[in-house]
């Protein structure tokens, strides 16, 4: 990677994917594409180039590519599982039409992608417990149909043309810095600043309920990572099952409670996370990751709720 574009560089893994790039290989190498009204700010808009990057117009993203002569693209556009439910067809035109326009420039112009896929790609009939790399993925919800299909379109381009396309599957992402948009895994980032700011927690997620989580860290240091890797030893690129940790909301609890005893959290399920959670699986095997590229979190549930803890206060108060 020498000259990078990040599409969606607002959202909450492209504002810190963003930065971090920047700080690897130099912040005029670095730019970050955004849509009308989420323009960068802060750091985010005074550390680098930036530029309008709508994924439904193809020649705009040319045109980035040909001014930054770009030769890597982290394509982050889309919408998360829940706001996906409620506008269908806006999350295929980004998620889909948005992922073949990247991937026709970056067969012209020889481009790596980067497109992550999700824990939302499984669904009825995967194994929940222990998920393996290769198994059935019938997602019953938009954004897993949509994440499959990338994984799909990704392979496909890779294996007919021979691009460099890679992935992986994120688990749930809890970030100290973004605040959530609209996800089923987001409650697990919203009990850290209720914690915080010595409110109660309404929980729309029931107990017992056990997801795969990452801490923003990690999940920046998997996008990199992967993309370094090198490409002789990547069997499964699109997408690697990747995570640090599993827990339902009473581990998260227990744990927030360790740190700031008068804590409390009540339930009140919403039915909708609750069904795409239930069709997710509850631990995922990452072994392929670990072995083709040395993939390897340095958070775990109690490492993640100290720092989260610790940052959001020095912030929020």
């Amino acid at each position: 990677m020498k000259n990078i574009l990040v599409i969606g560089s607002t959202g909450q893994i492209g504002s810190e994917l963003t930065l971090e790039l920047r700080k690897r290989y130099g912040n005029d190498h670095v730019v970050a594409g955004y849509i009308t009204g989420s323009e960068p700010q802060g750091e985010l808009k005074n550390s680098g180039p930036s530029e309008i990057a709508d994924v439904s117009n193809i020649a705009q993203l040319e045109a980035i590519v040909k001014k930054y002569n770009i030769d890597t693209i982290y394509n982050l556009a889309a919408l998360l599982s829940v706001v996906a439910e409620s506008k269908p067809r806006l999350a295929w035109t980004i998620g889909i039409d948005g992922l073949w326009n990247i991937l026709e420039l970056a067969r012209q112009y020889n481009c790596a992608v980067f497109t992550p896929s999700s824990i939302g790609s499984f669904g009825g009939g995967t194994p929940l417990v222990n998920t393996p790399q290769d198994t059935i993925q019938r997602p019953r919800t938009m954004y897993g149909v949509s994440k499959v299909t990338t994984e799909l379109l990704s392979d496909y381009y890779h294996i007919k043309y021979g691009l460099d396309t890679r992935a992986v599957r994120f688990p749930g992402i809890i970030s100290n810095v973004t605040p959530p948009g609209g996800g089923t895994t987001d409650y697990a980032v919203d009990i850290y600043y209720s914690a915080v700011k010595g409110e109660k927690f309404i929980c729309p997620i029931g107990e017992g309920t056990l997801m795969d989580m990452m801490y923003m860290p990690d999940a920046i240091r998997a996008a990199i990572d992967l993309m370094e890797a090198d490409p002789i030893k990547l069997i499964h690129r699109n997408a690697f099952n990747v995570t640090a940790m599993s827990f339902a909301p009473e581990n998260i609890y227990a744990e927030i409670k360790k740190h700031i005893p008068s804590f409390e959290m009540e339930y009140n399920v919403d039915s909708l996370k609750q069904s795409i959670a239930n069709s997710w699986p509850d631990s995922m095997d990452d072994t392929c990751a670990r072995e083709e590229w040395g993939w390897k979190p340095s958070y775990d549930l109690s490492s993640m709720t100290i720092d989260m803890l610790e940052k959001l206060s020095s912030r929020l108060k």
